[in-house]
This record gives structure tokens, sequence and C-alpha cells, in this order.
């Protein structure tokens, strides 16, 4: 196979966003636009990436890595300016190049893997990727001779009457013989309504010397999308989340209602597991099978594994063991670790701690800078203090202890296997194995003098 070359375009600040984030690099189901058109050119095993920078160079390459090379168009005077910045990295090199927007995160790589075989299979000097607009208003259109052999890309400003009302529109892509690419690049003008060097001005080139220019028509017209404004980014975000939710159904998730489930590209889930309403699963998320997510939950960066239930909670960074249950409205923060059958009820918040294999607290508790064991109580309200204003401090609390309601834990602490902190206390020293600690203020009864006070009816 000869080799295959891509470039991506990249550096358009993207003024119709009216935002500082660079157009690219705004997201579409957690993932930035350029990255969605990276991982998919990715799969069709080019020889190499070029992405072309401009506007907010560095944030782009801090977004993508060494997975690509990188050109700076420093002026933005148009798309076929901004392909000839490649031509240090790619001119003079024999194969075909695939040349695609930053701002098209819909694509997918079986579409340009089909846009390079038809482009082999033609043996164009140049292939144009296609697609029917229902509204093509905006999209250049692609004009064809009486027997349908493409003739030039008329952009809409530039277009007649005639023209205009032509449906099938240019999505932006091209895969060109390299060389050609190049050579044609250094014959383009600014004589158009922009005053900018289009890059569709070399298929008239092309063809102008004989060359064969052919287009593909891609089958689903929502793939072209691209992105320019905040509207446009709305609707690339409701056809990727249509996308992913169908993934995972078909792959044997239930979704009670897709409509409301916003599920990340990238997430994993496994066979089974059941997702309600308004749900939201982001970032590197790994959920395991016959896990129920309850209505309202939020799950970021976490793993959830088998037989897991899950209500109306928010769940961040964290680690949920097999047949553990979480919620309702419990909050799990960063390194949070809920071993096995272990249960945190609802209004807990459990930060950068460890609850062991049937563990439970119930209701109204926090437990923050803690090494739970395995089936330990923590009762109703109960506090691990673990700030001081200054620094955080670790508490330990062994296998079976049982940690009373209202109790306050004053980290540093260590409770042994076994211990008992009677309710409302406040432990700020070692419980030993085996033991009962208690620390509360003494109760003082006085009669009658409940009388002097303003709640009192008589």
């Amino acid at each position: 196979m000869e080799n295959r070359f891509v470039i991506i375009l990249a550096a358009g600040k993207g003024t119709r966003m009216k935002s500082k984030l660079y157009k690219v690099l705004h997201k579409v189901a957690g993932k930035a636009m350029v990255d969605h058109v990276l991982t998919q050119v990715e799969n069709t095993r080019p020889d190499e990436i070029v992405t072309i920078v401009g506007h907010g160079a560095e944030a782009v390459k801090a977004t993508l890595g060494e997975r690509s090379k990188y050109a700076l168009q420093a002026e933005q005077l148009g798309t076929g300016h901004a392909v000839l910045q490649a031509k240090e990295l790619l001119a003079g090199k024999k194969g075909t190049t695939l040349v695609v927007s930053g701002d098209t995160p819909l694509l997918t790589w079986e579409t340009l893997s089909n846009l390079f075989e038809y482009h082999a299979t033609r043996q164009s000097s140049a292939t144009i990727l296609t697609a029917n607009a229902p509204d093509p208003f905006g999209y250049g259109r692609i004009i064809r001779d009486h027997i349908g052999i493409v003739e030039r890309i008329v952009e809409q400003k530039d277009a007649s009457a005639e023209e205009a009302r032509v449906t099938e529109i240019n999505t932006g892509t091209y895969v060109f013989d390299n060389e050609l690419l190049f050579d044609a690049l250094g014959k383009i003008d600014t004589n158009n309504a922009q005053g900018e060097y289009y890059l569709t001005d070399i298929i008239e080139i092309l063809k102008n010397e004989g060359q064969t220019v052919a287009a593909f028509q891609m089958d689903n017209f929502d793939e072209s999308l691209g992105v320019n404004d905040r509207i446009a980014l709305s609707e690339a975000n409701r056809i990727m989340r249509d996308r992913i939710n169908k993934y995972h159904m078909v792959q044997g998730v239930t979704l009670v209602d897709p409509a409301s489930t916003y599920i990340q590209y990238g997430v994993k889930i496994g066979s089974d597991t059941i997702i309600e309403p308004n749900v939201h699963i982001k970032g590197k998320t790994v959920i395991g099978s016959d896990v129920v997510i309850g209505a309202n939950s939020e799950i970021v960066d976490s793993t959830i594994e088998d037989n897991v239930k899950i209500r109306s909670s928010v769940i961040e960074e964290s680690i949920v063991r097999t047949g553990a249950d979480v919620g309702p409205m419990a909050h799990l923060r960063p390194l949070a670790e809920i071993g096995e059958n272990a249960h945190v009820g609802n209004f807990v918040e459990v930060k950068k701690a460890t609850l062991g294999k049937g563990t439970k607290a119930g209701h109204l508790t926090y437990i923050g800078n803690a090494e739970i064991g395995n089936e330990v109580n923590i009762g109703a309200g109960v506090i691990f203090v673990n700030y001081d204003g200054k620094n955080k401090y670790e508490s330990k609390v062994d296998d079976f202890a049982f940690i009373g309601s209202n109790a306050n834990i004053v980290s540093p602490v260590h409770v042994g296997k076994n211990g008992l902190v009677t309710a409302g206390s406040t432990i700020t020293e070692d419980v030993a194995e085996d033991a009962l600690a208690f620390g509360r203020a003494r109760q003082v009864n006085k009669e009658d003098r409940a009388k002097n006070y303003p709640h009192y009816k008589g």
C-alpha cells in the first residue's frame, strides 16, 4: 500500500464561538473536537500526521501531544495557505494525503478509510468527500457536468443562483496525490469574495491540467457537520451522544431513557447494566456488569465493579468494589474506595478514604483521610475531623469496630479491632483493641429552669 499522510487543519480561532477557548478545543462528549478527528485519523493507520496550528498553538499541542507533528500558520490566509504550511514536512513525498478540518468531530474512521479506498480505485489525483445536505446554505457546492464528472467547487459567497440550488456539498475533507497537491498549492491566488487562498481552487487547477478529480458521497450527512458556533456545537454533542448511547445499547446495556442519558466518549460499560434517566457518566469511567445506576447520578473518572447499586449520587475519581451500594445522595470524592458489599448511605461523603468489605456508613457522615477496615459500623452523624486549618491527618479504624452515632474522630486516631466508640463521643486518643471509649461532657439537669426560656408554653 502506498504511503498515507494526513493534514489536520486546526489553526483558526473560531470567532463565531465567542469564546476564550480556541475552537477546535471545545469538547464534544467530553473530548476536544480536534482530538476526535485525530483519533479517527489514527485508525486509518497513516504513515505521518501533521496538524496545522495557529491560534492557541501551544494549547492544541498540549492536547494532542506527540501523536502528531505540527506546522505553524502564523497568519490565517485561508485553507490553501494552511495546507501549504505542511510543505517542509510533506512536499516531494510520494503517496496520498488526507486533508481534514479539526472542527469536524463526527467523522468516522470508516468513512475516511472508504474515502482513501475510493480515491485509490478511481486512480484520482483528488477526491472530495461530499454529502447530500437537506439545507446546503453556507456550504461549498459540488458542480458536476452533464455526465456527473466533478468540474469544480463553488463557495456559497461565489455561487450563482443556479449553483446555490445544488444540494451536494463539500464537507471540507479531501484526499490528494501528495506531490500534485503541493505543486498546485503554488498556483492558487486570492481572486475570490473572501480574498483568501482557497484549498478548493486546487480542484479546478487539477482539472485544467487534465487530472482526474472524483467525489465520494458519504452515507450519513451528520458526519459532515463542521462546528463554527455554539449552536453547531450543541448539535454535534447531541449526535455524538446518540451515537454513543446506541453503541452501548447494542453491547447489552439498558438505557431507560437514552434522550436524557449522557455518556462521554471512551466510557466502558459491561452488559446487563441498567442506567436510569438523567445520569451523567464522564471521563475514563469503567463500569462493570449487572450494575444499576439510579436516576440523577453523576460518575466521573471512576471504576464501578460488578453488581453495584448507585442511587442519585455523585462519584468522582473513586472505586466502588463488587456488590457495594451507594446512595441516595452520597458523594464519593477523589481517592475514595468502597469495598466489596460495603454500604454508603444517604448524605455520606467519603474523600481519600477506604472502606473495607462489608463496612456500613448509613447516613449523614463525613469520612476523610481514613482507612476503615472490614465490617465496621459507622453510625449516623459521625465526622472524621481530619483538618486543623493547615494540615490534614489520617485515622485508622480496624476490623469489626463500632463507631456510635454523632461521634467525632479527631485525627490522627487509631481505633483497634472490635473497638467501640460510644455515641456522642469526641475521640482524640487511640482506642485499643476490644476497648470501649467515650468522651462526652457530663449531663447536668436543672429542675424547672426551662420555664425561663422563650420556648416555654406553660
